[in-house]
């Protein structure tokens, strides 16, 4: 057994920066309630980024309060346990925000926030980021030229093989082969390299956060999975060759299963990849809507995010859960932790 030093315990605590989101919606609100429980607050080394008075906000909303200092220098911020430290920043945006309507200034704040959380990450100050959702018409009023922030963040972080958004829940994982992209488009989207590449993504993020030999199914495309050819050849033609392909590379892929039954399945699985947005999403948001997190697979560093959106309509109410934002945290944390025992392991 391996002893670690008190320096080496130390420095396997993750830090951890957080955005807030969308500032017409429920993003300060549920950081607030995350961060007032006394455990995330240790858990990590946390700098937020975020307007200060959106966090004095976050906490009027909800009712609840933390400690939290300014970082005294912006770009060198200096931790302390159990205390979140502050960057008191929004970017290009201006005050007031327009609540609860999508806005090109609430837009351009929630991506200058998170663009410097992920500086702050890729300077190494923080090992990890952990957002509040995002509304995408907003940020595309804001400016962002890409469908969505997976393709936004693969421009800033230019990384090194097959990327994505991946979803988990208890322990079960999932990635898509396409996206954000309309339905009719994506048969026309599937090819050997891209359903071999979702499977290698989300081999390599299970693997990352320690499970050794993840047990990965894939699900076909069409009704019954094609059922032989009688509902489409997109089984035979393309999915199934790269089931073979995956497995000649020594990827633990079982299948195909029609996507209808695959999810019953789930207790005997780590991950599965689906074809389509919607194919995965149903399924997962139905068996766990409060406590889903969205994972951007294949980036250099962790980025971790709640699964559901923004919520308008009910911001400033005080009713917005804060599971799936504590699951992201707590991913967050965890594969922030897988890399600095990597680092430390080098």
């Amino acid at each position: 057994m391996t002893v670690l030093t008190h320096n080496e315990e130390t420095s396997m605590i993750p830090r951890i920066a957080i955005a807030a989101g969308d500032p017409a919606g429920i993003g300060s609100e549920i950081v607030a309630r995350l961060l007032a429980h006394e455990a995330n607050r240790h858990a990590a080394d946390i700098l937020i980024v975020a307007d200060r008075g959106e966090l004095e906000e976050g906490m009027r909303i909800c009712g609840e309060r933390f400690d939290y200092k300014l970082a005294d220098d912006p770009q060198a911020p200096v931790f302390t346990p159990g205390v979140p430290v502050l960057v008191d920043y929004r970017g290009w945006a201006e005050l007031p925000f327009e609540r609860a309507v999508s806005t090109a200034n609430g837009g351009r704040y929630a991506m200058d926030t998170l663009r410097r959380a992920i500086e702050f990450t890729v300077a190494g100050v923080t090992d990890a980021v952990c957002f509040a959702p995002l509304n995408k018409h907003s940020l595309h009023l804001g400016g962002m030229g890409h469908p969505d922030e997976t393709h936004w963040f693969a421009e800033m972080l230019q990384p090194n093989g097959p990327y994505g958004e991946l979803n988990a829940l208890d322990g079960l994982w999932t990635s898509r082969v396409t996206s954000h992209v309309p339905l009719k488009d994506v048969a026309g989207l599937l090819t050997e390299e891209r359903i071999v590449g979702a499977i290698q993504l989300i081999h390599s993020t299970l693997t990352r956060v320690g499970v050794a030999s993840p047990r990965i199914a894939l699900c076909g495309l069409n009704p019954h999975a094609g059922d032989n050819g009688s509902f489409g050849r997109e089984e035979i033609d393309v999915i199934g060759p790269a089931i073979e392909a995956a497995r000649r590379q020594g990827l633990p892929v079982v299948g195909l299963f029609p996507s209808d039954t695959i999810f019953l399945k789930r207790d005997e699985l780590d991950a599965i990849v689906t074809m389509y947005h919607d194919q995965g999403q149903i399924a997962m948001k139905l068996m766990g809507f409060s406590r889903g997190v969205t994972v951007h697979g294949g980036m250099p560093i962790p980025i971790a995010t709640p699964a559901h959106g923004t919520a308008f309509d009910i911001h400033g109410k005080g009713e917005a859960g804060w599971g799936a934002i504590q699951a992201a945290f707590d991913v967050a944390c965890r594969m922030a932790r897988a890399r600095r025992g990597a680092a430390l392991a080098a």
